[in-house]
């Protein structure tokens, strides 16, 4: 073949990447790898290994050790040994070992790329110029926050002991991920990479002892499913950190439940990729190849759902599959290929059914004609088109190469159509008009959303989803609180037992006039409301005399409830300057009737005038506290390092059920509400048990204070039956308990149907007096989800 057919054609002939020191290296470990504990590679205790395979071949490549609970034991003993000392190194100290093992990636950088190749299946392109460059970044990125840990996060200190389980799509970059910031942070950590992708992880463990990180600050136990649940069931574990399927999320949220470990979550996705028709149509097809094809589609923030207007929608699609002709799948290690080999046959037989579904259920297919390589696990570029938003495919998290897509004729549309999934993790808008991208980009249920642009990541952004797709962030400074917690809350004791309800004494009648009933409602959609049941309790003094009745709540209540915040929705969209005054009049008009809520304080608790009143005095200071925040809670601008920016926004969660808590019925009440809608979130609001009064005044003061019907909902009942429905209910966004450490394990346990963040105190007492463990940033920051919009510019 001549050079000037070359240039016609545009063909390209194989370029392979040497594997010969992987290789090297694998032979050196032809016996098998052990665990990384301590320090050491030690065998499984109970001698048990298992098989690792090379996608592209269907070949052994290594043999590993399979942990087991003396494994898992041994690994947290040493990390528990090891934190204390850690922890307290001055920050410089943490961040020059966290630069060493920056500089030690860079060095054996080629090395790293081309034993993730061999090990995962993905193309030596992306391992060396993206996944091995980005997990260097994150070590550089947080050494530096090390260096300024003291200052930055002064009234925070380390979880403790770590246990992190990765999955096999990104192996190498997503110990990074979890790593860097938990090391930067003081915290010891137990690794758990997936089972068919563990030999970077193992690679890392050598590098790091080389470095000279100190012995069980990092271990490393492998092994497979099991030995994850172990490491979440471990009851020395401060924290778990999981990245994976949905379904085993569900799982880790249902065990740790009660548990007290700290938990972040980064999930599946089915995420939106929307082309408008003002759009530039090869760049938004070229978009598509990074979204979906990149990786294989092993990725769970992938563009997978195209929509796309309909005008443009015929044209767009003719270029698409132009342009997946041009693909290229080959062997991993060549470095002409786009894609390489799919993890293994059991994913590959998921996605060959999934697809038949699809188009069962509709869908035309359209596959890339080209050459696949014979023997381990390939499958080609694929688009189905002509999906119905209720489509398997269209629903459900495909987690290969395969692209679906839909068409909308208005941006609302588009919106309805990108919300319509259970998940929330990322999404793409292509439009050049920036401001109908922005708006749209607003509007999107999503913690990642790129315009024109897709899969952009960098240590200093934050990354994470919503609703199915998990909770918590990870990279840059939210993702940075997730490994601290508040010093304000070390050494919470458990919260003193509550007496038992005080009971009506019996009082002999007489001949004075009977005292007019006065039953106070629940105050659902802004109006006072009898309860479904149409049963009330009676609330008592300590004395016995009784003071008054409240409604008994029951599941029709809290739909009631839940119903009216939703239809709240626009307080979400109010301006924070809004907001504010609306909290400012709150305040004012409770203090106008302070002696009064003071009064009944002490009626209720027995409390004496004087910490009644302190009680009173503290909510109003605690309702212009976040009357102040509600319009100086803001985001931050991003620099990541390419030419554009991220911002960081803030956002409502949305509907959010708060249990408060049963001391402090004034106060815990404000304490909890107040953050909430201060940030734009709707709250149904289930007051003291004990001591409900408080807040069923309180409603009187909200009728007079200009909150619109449904943002502030409350229903009086039995905090743990009321707490079960708020929990286990799909239209609660988040569930807020304060309480018995019953009450904790109840409400996490039950969340875990669609995942909804929770925040709980594990039955601890919190001071609410004490405005450093019940005011401000900590509950802020749990009152609002980040979502990370990328902006890139420049030609």
């Amino acid at each position: 073949m001549t050079v000037a057919k070359y240039f016609d054609e545009m063909s390209y002939g194989p370029a392979p990447e040497s594997d010969l020191e992987a290789r090297d290296w694998l032979a050196r470990h032809a016996s098998g790898f052990g665990h990384f504990i301590n320090g050491a590679f030690v065998a499984s205790a109970s001698g048990k290994n298992f098989d690792t395979f090379e996608p592209a071949t269907g070949k052994v490549l290594a043999k590993l050790a399979n942990g087991g609970a003396a494994d898992v034991d041994n690994a947290v003993a040493a990390a528990r040994k090891a934190q204390a000392s850690w922890a307290r190194l001055p920050g410089h100290a943490r961040a020059r070992h966290l630069y060493a093992l920056a500089r030690m990636i860079q060095r054996h950088a080629r090395l790293i790329a081309v034993v993730e190749a061999i090990d995962n299946g993905k193309p030596i392109r992306e391992t060396r110029d993206l996944d091995v460059p980005l997990a260097a970044r994150h070590f550089y990125h947080h050494a530096g926050w090390a260096q300024i840990q003291d200052t930055e996060f002064a009234d925070h200190v380390p979880v403790g002991v770590v246990g992190q389980i990765i999955p096999w799509n990104f192996p190498f970059l997503m110990l990074a991920w979890k790593v860097a910031p938990a090391l930067a942070l003081g915290n010891a950590v137990i690794l758990k990479p997936a089972e068919y992708t563990s030999l970077t992880a193992l690679l890392f463990a050598e590098l790091a002892s080389a470095a000279g990180l100190p012995q069980g600050v990092l271990n490393i136990v492998t092994g497979e499913g099991e030995t994850g649940a172990l490491l979440v069931g471990h009851e020395d574990i401060d924290k778990i950190a999981f990245t994976g399927s949905t379904e085993v999320g569900r799982v880790i949220r249902e065990r740790t439940a009660g548990s007290g470990k700290s938990l972040t979550l980064e999930l599946g996705g089915k995420s939106p990729f929307v082309v408008f028709d003002d759009a530039d149509i090869d760049g938004a097809v070229e978009g598509v190849v990074d979204a979906i094809w990149f990786n294989q589609g092993q990725v769970c923030c992938a563009g997978s759902r195209l929509l796309v207007q309909e005008g443009i929608a015929d044209l767009f699609h003719e270029r698409l599959k132009r342009r997946m002709q041009t693909l290229r799948v080959g062997q991993p290690l060549d470095k002409c290929i786009d894609m390489g080999a799919i993890i293994a046959p059991v994913q590959l037989t998921r996605i060959e059914a999934l697809v038949k579904k699809g188009v069962s259920e509709g869908a035309t297919l359209h596959q890339a004609k080209i050459d696949l390589p014979k023997g381990g696990s390939f499958y080609p570029p694929t688009l189905l088109s002509g999906v119905q938003p209720t489509s398997i495919v269209a629903t459900e998290e495909i987690f290969g190469p395969v692209a679906v897509s839909m068409t909308f004729r208005t941006p609302e549309e588009a919106i309805q159509l990108a919300n319509h999934t259970r998940y929330g993790l990322a999404a793409s808008v292509w439009s050049e008009t920036i401001g109908l991208a922005l708006n749209v980009a607003a509007k999107l249920a999503a913690g990642v959303v790129w315009v024109n642009a897709t899969n952009l990541f960098d240590a200093a952004v934050g990354f994470g989803g919503k609703r199915e797709s998990g909770f918590g962030r990870e990279g840059g400074r939210e993702g940075c609180y997730e490994y601290l917690k508040p010093k304000a809350w070390v050494g919470r004791k458990a919260r003193a037992a509550m007496p038992a309800l005080s009971q009506v004494k019996p009082v002999a009648g007489d001949f004075a006039l009977p005292s007019i009933d006065r039953t106070a409602k629940l105050f659902i959609g802004g109006k006072q409301a009898r309860p479904d049941g149409n049963y009330s309790r009676v609330i008592a003094s300590p004395k016995g005399k009784a003071i008054g009745e409240v409604g008994e709540g029951n599941r029709k209540d809290i739909r009631n409830a839940v119903v009216a915040a939703q239809a709240a929705s626009a307080w979400s969209n109010a301006t924070t300057h809004n907001r504010a005054q609306i909290l400012y009049y709150i305040a004012e008009n409770l203090s106008g009737r302070a002696d009064e809520f003071a009064s009944r304080i002490t009626a209720m608790t027995g409390a004496s005038a004087a910490n009644a009143n302190a009680e009173v005095d503290a909510a109003i200071s605690r309702l212009f506290t976040y009357a102040a925040w509600a319009d100086k809670y803001e985001g931050s601008i991003h620099q990541p390092p390419l030419r554009g920016v991220a911002l960081a926004v803030p956002e409502a969660i949305g509907v959010v059920g708060v249990i408060c808590p049963p001391e402090a019925p004034l106060l815990g009440f404000i304490s909890l509400v107040a953050p909430l809608i201060a940030t734009g979130n709707r709250v149904v609001a289930v007051p003291s048990e004990p001591f409900p009064l408080s807040a069923t005044d309180f409603y009187s003061v909200l009728e007079t204070s200009d909150v619109s019907a449904g943002i502030v909902n409350i229903v009086t009942g039995s905090a743990i039956e009321l707490a079960k429905i708020l929990a286990a209910h799909n239209d609660v966004d988040a569930l807020w308990a304060f309480g018995s450490a019953e009450l904790s394990t109840t409400v996490e346990k039950l969340s875990s149907g669609n995942l909804k963040r929770t925040f709980v105190d594990n039955g601890k007492a919190t001071d609410w007096m004490d405005r450093a463990a019940a005011e401000g940033a900590l509950y802020l920051r749990r009152a609002v989800d980040v979502k990370n919009i990328w902006i890139p510019y420049g030609e």
